[in-house]
């Protein structure tokens, strides 16, 4: 029996575990990114490990979440970034330099290696053939002082892509349609893998698109084939040197495959709140619309921007719609001002903003209070927009540019005239804005610069020997991390500072979670299903333990944050029966009975409800080395016990 793509990557980077699908194997990784709304607490789990070099073949910290500078709070980030990075051996991407998965895209990525990213995005690299995993800041540190990154073995869905995309038709809704078949949580567990005659015709930003999107079904990765097209996409880099053929034996095995035609996919719209919340577009034609954003890691290439300037040529964006267009890179801006499609960008009426995240974490360009926004982005989460009360659709360029221009939703299928793009064969090189580290021998005379509101990381503690505490939050059913930690311009400055952002920690379920938390000295949280999906970010579980929760219990976890949990030391159980969820209820006195010791020797826990002495069979399924995480009090603790990383 061959090997799919995905098992090729796994067996040759294989350093612990065995290939068998659900059980817990170590990698060796090749390439980690950070980000500043996550790399600042990376970074001070890297220093408290104690290792002066990283040892990865290559990492990079970028700055491209928290841009807006309007406090000292991310400016001081930046240049503690800058700093423990230029001391460390990691490589600095300058603002403006670009969002982390484009830029990496560009000029880092090398099919058949491993990469994670402390954001839950990096799968964005399998668009040229990488394995990339969103991960928590901590495996992150973990990794780049040497240490394995562990996962769950995945198994493997294959996508099989026929036909070819007509015109007005994007990669965005081939990945829209993905999450109509699957679901948010039907990548939990899997790895996508990408293939069929249609990939002839896909190009690797195309192919990005659909791979970072796969975060939005609670994948661990998404992957394409290395092939011509890739070897196109380097030699455009300059990278040719990189390529490296990678594809699926022919005998291959997957568990699962699904099967789409590009011949009738129509253009799509997910809807408000969900990113699986699929309609045509034909469906939504002439819903009046306020706001049109485009870019972001999802939909911010070369090919994208080409496309949006080619559509907007000799128009005028509609006098009730606000439009914003966020290339990349610096290297996509720079040509399109080369080639003179910034111009037709900047006739239209455009908004051009700067080669960062901004509206896509709430970092600027909110929606008017109530209004509807089509977006291309990868998430349209209730008030990640920044305004809580905004309609967000996320759309593809093509969509958005038609609808921009109406004032209302349209579907461009209905247009005439296709735009005719064309990618240049070689781009425009200039690392300018990545500042190389410090040789070793220089390392040791860089000071890293601490601001005030670099603050110190909670550390998690031992668990109780009985769990005796207050059910003191009760949520529902795809809990995001931005319900748990919310992003935008109030909360992401104070990434540095969990004592302040616990002021926000589930306020966006719960205004007076803070200071329950705090009066009663934590407790746990009980969850629906899919509890923690979205963003990689950790703070979802420090701030948390910083608040004093002790475990949380749900129907079931996403990947990310249930690994964050515990590497911060605290316990995700899961309801053995489901409907147990009604029988508990906020503020409701709990135990658990020789917890500690049943956490090392148990899969099974019993809750006892004291209001009613009922009890409920819950399940902690950890392999050996999470267990021991969790009884040392999180990874940090674990690490410093057993003397590595």
């Amino acid at each position: 029996m061959g090997f799919t793509i995905v098992q090729k990557i796994i067996k040759n980077h294989l350093v612990s575990g065995q290939m068998t699908a659900g059980e817990e194997i170590g990698l060796r990784i090749d390439q980690t990114l950070t980000q500043d709304a996550t790399g600042t607490m990376a970074y001070l789990q890297f220093e408290a490990m104690g290792t002066k070099r990283v040892k990865t073949e290559l990492s990079v910290a970028y700055i491209d979440h928290n841009t807006l500078q309007a406090g000292f709070e991310n400016a001081d980030d930046h240049r503690y970034i800058q700093t423990v990075t230029k001391k460390h051996g990691i490589r600095f991407s300058r603002p403006g330099n670009g969002i982390c998965h484009q830029v990496h895209l560009e000029r880092f990525g090398v099919p058949g290696k491993t990469l994670i990213g402390s954001d839950s995005h990096t799968p964005t690299a399998g668009g040229i053939g990488m394995l990339g995993i969103g991960a928590g800041g901590l495996d992150v540190a973990v990794a780049m002082g040497g240490g394995a990154y562990y996962i769950n073995m995945p198994k493997v869905i294959y996508v099989n892509l026929k036909g070819k995309l007509g015109a007005f038709v994007g990669a965005k809704d081939i990945i829209l349609k993905v999450l109509e078949i699957l679901g948010v949580k039907g990548g939990v567990g899997y790895v996508l893998e990408y293939g069929g005659e249609a990939l002839k015709y896909l190009t690797v930003p195309q192919r990005a698109t659909i791979t970072n999107m796969g975060a939005e079904l609670g994948a661990t990765s998404s992957v394409f084939p290395s092939d011509e097209l890739t070897r196109a996409f380097l030699h455009a880099q300059g990278r040719e040197g990189d390529y490296v053929p990678l594809t699926a034996d022919a005998d291959a095995v997957y568990d699962k495959v699904i099967e789409i035609d590009l011949d009738t996919l129509v253009p799509l719209a997910a809807c408000p709140h969900s990113p699986d919340n699929i309609k045509t577009v034909r469906e939504l034609q002439g819903m009046k619309i306020n706001q049109v954003c485009i870019g972001s890691c999802t939909n911010s290439s070369m090919l994208d921007m080409l496309t949006v300037a080619a559509m907007l040529k000799g128009k005028t964006v509609h006098p009730d719609v606000s439009l914003s267009i966020s290339p990349g890179s610096k290297q996509v801006y720079s040509m399109l001002a080369e080639c003179g499609a910034l111009y037709d960008i900047i006739n239209s009426g455009a908004r051009v903003l700067e080669c960062a995240c901004g509206p896509c974490i709430g970092m600027g360009f909110s929606p008017n209070s109530g209004g509807v926004s089509l977006r291309t982005f990868n998430r349209n989460f209730l008030a990640r927009s920044g305004t809580k009360d905004a309609e967000v659709y996320l759309v593809s360029p093509e969509t958005a540019v038609a609808s921009a221009i109406a004032g209302v939703f349209t579907d461009p299928t209905t247009l005439k005239n296709p735009p005719k793009v064309e990618v240049p064969s070689v781009f425009s090189i200039n690392d300018n804005l990545i500042e190389m580290p410090a040789d070793e021998a220089e390392a040791d005379g860089i000071e890293v610069l601490r601001g005030p509101n670099i603050k110190p990381i909670p550390k998690g503690a031992v668990p109780d020997v009985n769990l005796d505490t207050k059910l003191i939050l009760k949520v529902g059913d795809n809990i995001t991390t931005d319900h748990i930690m919310p992003a935008g311009t109030k909360v992401l400055p104070y990434r540095s500072n969990v004592p302040k952002l616990s002021e926000f920690c589930f306020t966006v379920c719960d205004p007076d979670f803070p200071n329950r938390a705090k009066e009663l000295g934590g407790g746990i949280i009980l969850g629906g299903n899919n509890y923690g999906q979205g963003s990689s970010r950790e703070h979802a579980a420090l701030v948390p333990l910083y608040l004093g929760v002790k475990a949380v219990i749900a129907k079931s976890f996403a990947r990310i944050h249930m690994a964050n949990l515990i590497n911060f030391g605290i316990a995700p159980m899961t309801l053995e029966n489901e409907e147990d969820y009604d029988k508990l209820e906020l503020l409701d006195d709990v135990y658990i009975e020789n917890f500690r010791e049943l956490i090392r020797t148990s899969d099974r826990l019993v809750l006892v409800n004291k209001r009613d002495n009922s009890r409920i069979p819950l399940k902690l399924s950890l392999s050996a080395r999470q267990k021991e995480i969790l009884l040392a009090g999180g990874t940090l603790n674990y690490t410093k016990n057993n003397g590595n990383v």
